[in-house]
Parts: C-alpha cells; structure tokens; sequence
C-alpha cells in the first residue's frame, strides 16, 4: 500500500478524496471511496492497487483507440483492478467491479521502473493506462509517467474523464493524450448507465484541451440508450464547437455485456449513420469503431478527401501522410504522426 495523494484529513479521523469528481466526503476508519481501492486507515487515505498490475500488454495504439496519435505504433498497457464507475456494458468487469464485488485487491507487483523497461524492451512507443479506470490507480500511474517521459515514451488514457480538475493539475505535463468516453450526452442516462454525471466529464474535455493534451472522443453507440438522431447531434455540435472540430469522434458498435446481455448490438448501418452526423457537423475526423473493412475505419483528408491511412481492424494497410501532411493537397492532418525520432509512424 502506498499513502494515497488528492486527498483530505478531517475531524475524528475520517478522511475526504478528490481525485475524482464523486468527491467521496468523511470516509470512516476502514472504509473506502466509490472505486473501491482508496481505504481509509486510521486517518490516514491509502491507495490499494500501488503497483499492483491485473493487466499488462503491448497493444496496436489503434485499439485503444488512438487514430490520429502515433498510428502503427504499440502501447504498453497497464491495469489495476477497480473502477469509480459501475457501467452496465463494462467488457472489463471481471477486473474493474472486482473489489465492489468482494472479489478483493488482485495483481502481480511490478515497480514503477520495470513497467517502463519492459515498455522500452517490447519496441512501444507509449505507455496506455487502460482496461479499468486509470484515474483509481493515479499514484502508481503517476509515478510510471515520470519515468515513461525521461525514456521518451508518450503517457496515454484511456478514461471516462471522471478525474478532477486537480488531479488534471497534478498530472500536468505528464499527459500526452488521451481516449475519453463520452458515454452520453443526458445526464439522467449518465446516472442510470454508470452511476456517474455529464457534467464533470464535459469539464474534464474541456481542460485535457486547454492543457494541450491530444483528445480522441469515444461513444459506444448502444441501442436505446444514447443512439436517438437528436441526441448524436448534440454530442457532435458539443466537439466541434466547444473542443474544436479536429478532435477525433469515433463511434462505436455495441456488443451484449455484463448486465445488458438482453439488449441488441448496433446495426452497422446505425454506425454509418452516426458517422454521417459527425461529418455534417463539421468534424474532420470521425470513426467507426467494432467494424473491421469499413471505410469508416480510415483517414481521410479533411479537404480534398484523399484516403490517407487505410486501416482494418488495429492493422494500418497503408499509410500516406508525410511528415504531418496530405501528399496531395498538402493540408496540415491534426494529431500527432512522428515517433520521437522523427520517423512517420
């Protein structure tokens, strides 16, 4: 166990976290926040998980997924148990619900500096805090950053963006780009899906980008839930007028999971037209996500619509952007598309 940061003492030992935004207030001697791996103990706040890996694999950056950061690259990715959301349609429950289920704190220790090593040692390019949430286990992602940036290793989330404004201030500049779920965009959807709020996640969007932080949206589209015409609309005029319209949407296709084995997964043609939304609102880059061989999976130029990266599945086919430009029109592609030693990716 490690002393947990982002937090506060109070009055007769209890003890109030703000590391993310459910801001769990006076948690009692032996008691824990939502995500289940911050414990109080004898007033004191310590994280569970430090160190404690459930998970670590090298991934197809694209899987994350990253369509515009580092395409072709791999990404060490890393896990703890726990999460400080209870979705639904978690494909990850097994691990992220395990300490809420009773299931207990699992791992295997590996310090800070073997991550990094074994990330440098596997050809990755990045380090990916993914599978359950990285925000609960923000110590221990915390101090593999600092490593992964002196290595030059770009630190990558993949979040439902429930982290506070502080935590965000506290990872500053350690965090080169991240994956945020936008899950919904009405509140009341939010609360009943995953026990959270639209809000803070909103706020989070908005602060990854003043920050400079390299922002992809991901929104699995699910069937009765946040798939209405109306509300797509709302989400894509939400990212192009309010994070700007060269932040990646992809859209993803729903498969049954966890509690909702009774609904139906998405329809490709409901994919494509979502897709279809996004463009008309100006997004320059927007995706289809669980669709392999759809064209939806591919960059395009956002100006004279040359097929720029082909991809299928987490495969790049062919990738044609030199440097960080079309090679027919020359428009600047958004993102970020050179390793660190100035090859294209």
């Amino acid at each position: 166990m490690k002393e947990a940061t982002l937090y506060k003492k109070e009055a007769n030992g209890l003890v109030s976290c703000f590391l993310c935004s459910h801001r769990c207030s006076n948690i009692k001697d032996k008691g824990t926040g939502i995500c289940g791996v911050r414990q109080n103990i004898k007033g004191t706040m310590y994280s569970l998980v430090y160190g404690k890996l459930i998970a670590a694999h090298v991934d197809p950056v694209e899987k994350k997924p990253f369509f515009n950061y580092l395409p072709g690259t791999y990404a060490y990715s890393i896990a703890t148990v726990g999460c400080n959301f209870r979705c639904k349609n978690c494909q990850n429950s097994d691990i992220s619900q395990a300490p809420k289920e009773g299931r207990g704190i699992a791992g295997t220790d590996l310090a800070p500096e073997t991550v990094v090593d074994l990330a440098v040692k596997s050809g990755c390019n990045s380090i990916a805090y993914t599978y359950t949430e990285p925000t609960i286990f923000f110590e221990y992602a915390y101090d593999v950053s600092k490593l992964a940036r002196k290595a030059g290793l770009s630190n990558l989330y993949v979040t439902n963006g429930y982290m506070t404004g502080e935590m965000l201030d506290a990872y500053y500049p350690l965090l080169d780009a991240a994956n945020v779920d936008l899950k919904t965009f009405r509140d009341a959807s939010y609360k009943d899906l995953c026990g959270a709020r639209l809000q803070p996640v909103l706020d989070t969007l908005k602060k990854m980008k003043k920050q400079g932080v390299w922002v992809e949206i991901t929104t699995l589209l699910i069937p009765g839930i946040n798939d209405s015409k109306e509300e797509l609309k709302d989400i894509a005029e939400y990212i192009s007028k309010e994070l700007g319209n060269e932040t990646p949407w992809h859209i993803s296709r729903f498969h049954p999971d966890y509690k909702l084995m009774d609904t139906p997964e998405t329809t490709p043609q409901a994919i494509k037209e979502a897709r279809d939304i996004g463009i008309n609102a100006g997004l320059r880059y927007v995706y289809a996500g669980n669709l392999p061989g759809d064209d939806g999976e591919n960059t395009y130029c956002p100006k004279c619509k040359e097929l720029l990266v082909q991809r299928e599945a987490y495969n790049i086919l062919e990738n044609k952007i030199i440097k960080d430009a079309c090679p027919k029109c020359g428009t600047k592609i958004d993102g970020k598309w050179k390793t660190e030693n100035g090859k294209t990716a």
